[in-house]
């Protein structure tokens, strides 16, 4: 099985994750970590935190000579703001003590007062440094040997936006693989220019009034061969494997495989992918394949082989840069305007970024399990055979 885990806080000295279960042999340095980590600060409207953040990679264990070993993977990410400010060093210490500037007014929308309220806390920092979207750098870390994983089996795992507040790109405008580098230098990495050019309004209008913008990305992934997955318990289930590590992203409130929202909404005859048969005349085999991508690459828990899609729908952050959002001081109880952190405008590019990452940790996961091996070789020749005789 893989499994990761993450541990630190957003302006603590540094960010964790641990990786287990990748097999032996499998190729990684630290610069493919420091690439998609970049990625991850993408996007017009975001913070000035995106300018300064560098995000320093250390590999702390499971890598020798640029390959995996089998064992655990260990990744530390160092936050440079910690190194460059004396300020978070009192505001984080781990060491007794207090901190001078409570945050007692908790936002609307975010973690901080159901997390005191759950844990006991007092100040609303306890929570919100642990469930700041920060923590999706070491996911991404995580999702870089995932990503690395997947490109051995043939499978590639990228995301576009397709909304941004109301703007909206064209239906069925989608990159490949090989259109992933126009999409990371678009400024809000949306594939459909007049809509990339409206979404960058928006954000523009939001900004001005000191607001914020949700939308909504879509992860496609090429190249899923048919069978990861299984129909026989609710949490083998691809769709609900993708569905809980989408909606696990802060801030993301609506997750759908395919077009599940719009389905629900059409009749029977209308709502499902035909099924046909392509025969392949270069070997005399063929293959069947679904008339379409309604269905997003998944049917019963399992994968069909064809285009795998899912969305991820983020609400405007609870972060706003012109604080109006009404709430109370949990000391004194009185009404009053929640307290500003410093935000973006909106992180729906980076979202998408993160969301790669978390689908492309769930098909890792069921491709190790289904095709199994110690090795990357081994578990290549696996899948090469499933494939081949399948």
């Amino acid at each position: 099985m893989l499994r990761y885990l993450t541990a630190g806080e957003s302006h603590g000295a540094a960010l964790v994750v641990i990786v287990e279960g990748l097999p032996a042999g499998l190729p990684i340095e630290v610069e493919e970590v420091q690439g998609e980590l970049a990625r991850r600060r993408l996007g017009y409207g975001r913070g000035p935190r995106m300018r300064f953040e560098q995000d320093e990679v250390t590999l702390v264990g499971g890598v020798r000579h640029g390959r995996t070993l089998g064992s655990p993977v260990a990744i530390e990410i160092a936050n440079t703001e910690w190194t460059r400010s004396d300020k978070w060093h009192e505001e984080m210490s781990p060491a007794p003590g207090a901190t001078k500037n409570p945050a007692t007014q908790p936002r609307p929308g975010h973690a901080d007062l159901a997390g005191m309220q759950k844990y006991g806390f007092d100040d609303a920092r306890d929570v919100l440094e642990r469930a700041s979207a920060r923590e999706t750098a070491a996911r991404v870390a995580a999702g870089t040997l995932a990503k690395a994983l997947l490109s051995h089996l043939g499978i590639s795992v990228l995301s576009h936006v397709i909304q941004m507040g109301q703007a909206r790109a064209g239906a069925g405008i989608r990159p490949a693989p090989a259109d992933l580098g126009a999409v990371d230098e678009d400024e809000v990495r949306c594939f459909d220019p007049a809509a990339s050019a409206a979404m960058v309004e928006e954000i523009k209008a939001a900004a001005k009034e000191g607001d914020s913008l949700g939308g909504v990305a879509e992860v496609l992934a090429y190249g899923v061969p048919v069978g990861l997955g299984s129909h026989v318990h609710w949490d083998r289930k691809i769709d609900a494997a993708l569905a809980q590590a989408l909606m696990s992203i802060q801030a993301i409130k609506g997750v759908e495989i395919g077009d599940g929202f719009e389905v629900a909404g059409l009749r029977g005859s209308d709502a499902h992918d035909p099924i046909g048969w392509a025969p392949d005349a270069r070997d005399g085999r063929g293959d069947y394949v679904r008339e379409g991508t309604r269905a997003g690459g998944v049917e019963g828990g399992i994968t069909t082989g064809e285009l795998l899609v899912a969305r991820a729908a983020m609400k405007p952050l609870a972060s706003l840069n012109r604080p109006t959002l009404k709430t109370v001081d949990v000391r004194t109880k009185e009404e009053t305007v929640s307290f500003k952190e410093r935000t973006d405008v909106t992180a729906v590019p980076a979202m998408g970024v993160v969301a790669e990452t978390m689908v492309a940790l769930v098909l890792a996961t069921e491709a190790v399990r289904k095709f199994g091996g110690d090795s990357l070789t081994e578990l290549v020749r696996n899948h090469d055979a499933y494939v081949q005789t399948r």
